[in-house]
């Protein structure tokens, strides 16, 4: 058995939950956002509008949710700058370091382009704009862009660099967590996207995209627990059921179903699928976060 078998757990529990679920979501949304901003057609702009919308005020949950689990909250900024001299504190060689400052990052360009959701939305206005196609705003969407994927992954690799049984035995959560990051993002997107952006065929164009990206999930949690050898009974004989009927079986397999349902299906089936594609993304940091906590 391995050693990670004896190593104390780090009592993550519901609120590191929900942080690692609306992180993804934020970091997605974001990301999906800024390619829509910098590639996409003008008639898509409302879903990168909406997607910036959703990216800040998640932002905004997944640091107090850090605050409240810690056991001194009024110290929270401590992860940021030194007590005694007010100097930055950044620790090249902590994960938690690299994370604190990866998430203020993010959070600074969220809630620029989170801001530049209320102005005019007009590509022809020769004025300094924080979305594209400016200068200002390309730089903002690409490095914004960037900061929301590292978000996205960044919970996955923090787990893997513990020392305890499932998150340190494979080297493919990082992997798992931005591909369920990119599916509950674009579900969300989908889900409250307008009805006029699904008829023009943005909405159109993201279904299909999610439907690529439900399939790289499911290999991917394949791929994930192959790699755990011998590993994997023990974890599937405690969490098999939850991992295999409600994140591939309610999360996956069925919204899968639903998009293939019929040649063009309708934006009710989609929302459907959306609905339980973001249970599925709950349910799956519910059983890689807690599982290690009980084994």
């Amino acid at each position: 058995m391995p050693s990670t078998f004896f190593t104390e757990a780090p009592h993550w529990r519901w609120l590191i939950v929900l942080y690692f679920f609306l992180g993804g979501i934020a970091g997605g949304c974001y990301f999906l956002a800024a390619l829509i901003d910098l590639f996409g057609r003008m008639t898509d702009r409302p879903l990168a509008r909406l997607g910036y919308r959703i990216a800040f005020p998640a932002v905004v949950v997944c640091g107090i949710l850090l605050i409240v689990d810690l056991g001194r909250p009024e110290r929270f900024w401590h992860m940021l700058l030194q007590s005694e001299t007010w100097r930055p504190m950044f620790k090249s060689y902590s994960p938690m370091s690299f994370g604190a400052w990866g998430l203020l990052a993010f959070g600074f360009f969220a809630l620029l382009s989170f801001v530049a959701t209320f102005g005019p939305d007009d590509r022809r206005r020769r004025r300094v704009r924080l979305r594209p196609p400016g200068l200002l705003g390309v730089i903002v969407a690409i490095l914004g862009g960037l900061s929301g994927f590292f978000l996205a992954s960044y919970t996955g690799v923090l787990l893997a660099v513990t020392n305890r049984p499932i998150w340190s035995d494979t080297p493919l959560l990082g992997l798992v967590f931005v591909v369920s990051s990119a599916s509950t993002s674009i579900a969300l997107l989908l889900l409250l996207g307008p009805r006029r952006v699904f008829l023009i065929g943005g909405l159109r164009a993201l279904q299909r995209f999610d439907v690529v990206v439900l399939v790289l999930e499911l290999l991917s949690i394949i791929a994930l627990v192959a790699s755990l050898g011998s590993l994997a009974r023990v974890w599937l004989n405690q969490w098999g059921a939850l991992l295999a009927f409600g994140v591939v079986g309610v999360g996956i397999v069925v919204p899968l179903l639903l998009h293939r349902r019929a040649h063009a299906p309708t934006a009710a089936v989609v929302k459907a699928a959306a609905l339980l594609v973001l249970l599925g993304g709950f349910l799956l940091r519910v059983v890689i976060v807690l599982s290690s906590e009980s084994i």
